[in-house]
């Protein structure tokens, strides 16, 4: 299981952030578009140090070594001017789709892919999908990256998107948007480690 930060600020952001990696969560999404290079170092060496091995930088690759990140995520403009513009090699590679084509057609370079809108989201006004994607990865036929589910994703629906295929999920807006954000997870957490018993 997958957070991505709020790309806006959140009161009490680190603390909760640091209550959630030490509940076990694997991968944190660092999104944070608005940041510059001085705004995302001062952010990152909030987070204590033995959580860098659980952080994804979405923007200013640049840093990464210097903060101790192996990961990166590309989002499909990145992607496509990738590796050019990336010229380091990185140890986790993940990036964003939009649908089952583009998945598909995904170099092996990457480790997991979000496809999204799985559902109407809940972070993102009128952003809902235009295809159904529990019909679209029928016809998935890259194996090697894992698919993940982005998306309106809460504690309701991730069943259903096991169920229907998807290897993994990240959560954005059922975390950020809940007035209790640790609880929330803990939730989502109990319902991801059932199903993968």
């Amino acid at each position: 299981m997958i957070v991505i930060t709020n790309p806006f600020f959140i009161e009490d952001e680190i603390q909760i952030l640091h209550s959630i990696l030490e509940e076990g969560l694997s991968l944190l999404h660092i999104r944070k578009p608005d940041f510059s290079e001085v705004e995302m170092v001062k952010f990152i060496h909030q987070i204590k140090l033995e959580f860098r091995t659980n952080l994804v930088l979405h923007s200013h690759h640049q840093l990464a070594e210097d903060l101790g990140i192996e990961r990166f995520h590309f989002s499909e403009k990145d992607r496509k001017e990738f590796p050019a513009r990336f010229p380091k090699p990185c140890r986790y590679n993940s990036t964003s789709t939009h649908s089952i084509e583009d998945f598909n057609s995904l170099e092996t370079k990457f480790n997991y892919a979000f496809l999204s809108p799985v559902f109407k989201s809940i972070s993102k006004e009128n952003y809902s999908p235009e295809k159904d994607l529990f019909e679209e990865i029928k016809s998935r036929k890259n194996h090697k990256t894992k698919m993940v589910a982005l998306g309106g994703i809460d504690s309701e629906n991730i069943q259903k998107t096991f169920e229907n295929g998807f290897d993994d999920v990240a959560l954005l807006g059922t975390i950020w948007k809940n007035e209790n954000p640790l609880k929330q997870f803990k939730l989502c957490q109990k319902i991801v480690h059932s199903h993968l018993q």
